[in-house]
């Protein structure tokens, strides 16, 4: 095109002026459903939190094809009247709010939109019956109303969608498998299960027509707050996640945060068991997932999330809930106070925690060590005797003890060949070993529990071998101690309290280096300084949009400065924290932990193995290295003797 020609735009202006015109219903209910009703899930949250609304206890989900051509959730809540029917399909129609104080919201509904988007969208039929009125039924299909009518019902209601989206047949289009959009509804289910343990739920696929098969089932608990939720995470979290889960109860400013975490130990490699809910409503906020992240910094690495189900309560106006259509994000009037609250909650907890460890640990270890089962079906199990009595195995040592002294350890072989073959191996008992109790007298002998092992956690060491592992006993088992991980995590602690202690050196710059930004990020990065400060990190206003950076952490040393201020803004915009210098800070502190350490292939003596697990139960987070794997293994009594077919 010569610069002579004239551009053509490819949308010209239309040479009439467009009308303004009001839509009417059924177009504004198609168009609020797809804010509201984004999939099959969608819908069976709505539904769902209408029945908790209603104050039911029992809830029944009914799904089939994925949610796809059936929804059904019955209740026995309050229910409602025939007169009360019509209005519920009306938009912005609600009894949970009377639109004076849009703050004050104590339900899960408040907005009035979901049953008339349903019925904009889908086939909706709503039979229910309140205490002292008949029961009643109205149906909505595609926007269009039918006039209500009797129906049969006990009590509650029962709410049928049918055909989801078949009325904007372009969103059918959008829908996943019916295997994953069921997975979704699941989800769903078990969060609002998590949420509400006074309420049962049932969860039911009927795909293919009959009773179909229940797919989840949690029955309503009662008694204490913290055992009826402990309760409810064990059957939709599993029992693992109730073992290893710390519990969390803590008050601020009227912010109560209660709830359970799991330990380091038993993490995840996606943040998929992480369930966040603000006055019983789930939420996925990235402030919150953020504060979850942060207390949880210094004991995984980046590829391991925790696990948590975290409850917030507090006064409804300090948080918003109106600031999106499907209610799943929420707004703090003082988000810094939550988020605080999180991070020192957990980190108290964990610290409490001391050296524990998760038992899936343990779990996964017996399984390692399980025997493989005979290939022959219908081989016989081979049955030992029971264990004896701690007499009987006195009387029975007594008589099989010989005439000659025992050697005192492994490293005293009683016979010549056996030195060289003690020498290529590191198993050793350090003490000297009891005689015999005669018969009738208590034994003193290793076989039984190590002295004073009841007021020991990881026990009294018995030996090392492979010149790595400490085995300890314990009252009612064993413990295999990983030394270097272990020791690692003893210093690594120590350093950071030294720190903490006498602060992070700084570095002066000879020559500021500038560094300029936008206004934006030069605002926000300014408003850290004193935080950055604390860890070594020296920056002030150069004027206009540029910060000088004075001072960098000395344990650092030659840094570019230009490129950690950028990467500490890349973080804030991602995460709206940035731990960039405390995680650099914590890395080199971590590898001279390391390098400090007890090595591998080092052979220690009973005096320092004992030592090393006396420090591991005084010091917190000991059940895990810097990297956030296990340093110890508890093997009980009863698993061990369960490999041996001793059971």
């Amino acid at each position: 095109m010569s610069s002579a020609e004239p551009y053509i735009s490819e949308n010209p202006r239309p040479e009439t002026r467009p009308v303004i015109r009001q839509l009417d219903d059924s177009a504004i209910n198609r168009i609020a459903a797809g804010e509201v009703v984004e999939r099959p899930a969608s819908a069976v949250k709505e539904l769902v939190e209408n029945a908790i609304d209603a104050g039911a206890t029992r809830i029944t989900v009914e799904i089939a094809d994925g949610g796809k051509t059936l929804i059904r959730v019955t209740d026995d809540g309050c229910g409602m009247t025939p007169e009360d029917l019509p209005l519920a399909l009306s938009r912005h129609a609600t009894s949970k709010i009377d639109g004076s104080d849009l703050l004050n919201i104590h339900t899960f509904g408040f907005r009035g939109e979901a049953l008339p988007s349903l019925g904009a969208v889908g086939r909706l039929t709503i039979t229910s019956r309140a205490a002292g009125h008949e029961a009643a039924q109205i149906r909505v299909s595609g926007g269009k109303l039918e006039p209500v009518k009797p129906a049969a019902l006990r009590a509650g209601s029962v709410v049928e969608l049918r055909d989801l989206f078949f009325a904007t047949p372009a969103r059918l289009k959008f829908m996943r498998t019916d295997r994953a959009e069921a997975q979704a509804i699941s989800d769903t289910v078990k969060r609002l299960a998590m949420a509400e343990p006074s309420v049962g739920f049932t969860l039911r696929d009927v795909s293919g027509g009959g009773d179909g098969r229940v797919t989840f089932r949690a029955d309503p608990l009662s008694g204490d707050l913290f055992d009826a939720l402990h309760g409810r995470l064990a059957s939709v979290l599993g029992r693992e996640f109730a073992e290893n889960a710390l519990k969390i109860d803590a008050s601020r400013e009227g912010i109560r945060l209660y709830g359970y975490a799991a330990l380091p130990t038993y993490s995840r490699g996606a943040a998929v068991a992480q369930f966040l809910f603000v006055n019983t409503r789930p939420v996925k906020d990235k402030m919150l997932t953020g504060a979850l992240r942060a207390a949880y910094f210094d004991f995984l690495s980046r590829d391991r999330h925790p696990a948590a189900a975290l409850f917030i309560d507090c006064d409804p106006q300090l948080v918003d809930v109106n600031v999106h259509p499907a209610k799943s994000e929420v707004r703090f009037r003082d988000p810094g106070l939550a988020r605080g609250l999180i991070v020192s909650s957990l980190r108290h907890a964990l610290a409490e925690a001391g050296h524990r460890a998760s038992t899936t640990v343990a779990g996964a270890t017996l399984g390692a060590m399980r025997a493989e089962q005979p290939t022959a079906t219908g081989a016989p199990r081979v049955y030992q005797m029971d264990r004896p009595s701690y007499g009987a195995r006195s009387q029975s040592y007594a008589a099989q003890s010989p005439g000659q002294p025992h050697p005192a350890s492994f490293n005293a072989p009683p016979s010549p060949g056996f030195a060289e073959l003690a020498g290529a191996y590191s198993g050793r008992v350090t003490e000297a070993a009891e005689p015999p109790a005669a018969p009738g007298q208590p034994s003193d002998t290793p076989e039984r529990a190590a002295p004073g092992a009841e007021a020991l956690p990881l026990g009294a060491a018995r030996g090392q071998v492979h010149e790595n592992y400490i085995i300890a006993q314990t009252a009612d088992g064993m413990v295999i101690v990983d030394q270097h991980a272990a020791h690692e995590r003893l210093v690594y602690e120590k350093l950071k309290r030294q720190m903490a202690d006498n602060g992070v050196a700084a570095q002066a710059l000879l020559i500021p280096e500038i560094v300029e930004l936008s206004d934006n990020d030069c605002a926000g990065l300014l408003g850290l300084a004193d935080e950055l400060a604390k860890f070594g990190l020296g920056i002030e206003a150069f004027g206009g949009n540029a910060i000088a950076v004075r001072e960098t952490p000395a344990i650092l040393g030659e840094v570019n400065a230009e490129a950690m201020i950028k990467d500490i803004l890349d973080e804030l915009s991602d995460q709206g924290e940035s731990q960039l210098v405390q995680a650099k800070i914590e890395a080199i502190l971590s590898r001279v932990a390391c390098h400090g350490s007890i090595r591998s292939g080092r052979r220690m003596r009973g005096e320092e193995m004992d030592a090393l697990l006396r420090e591991m139960e005084a010091t917190p987070h000991s059940g895990q290295c810097n990297h956030g794997r296990p340093t110890y293994v508890e093997l009980k009594l009863a698993d061990i003797e369960r490999l041996f077919g001793r059971s």
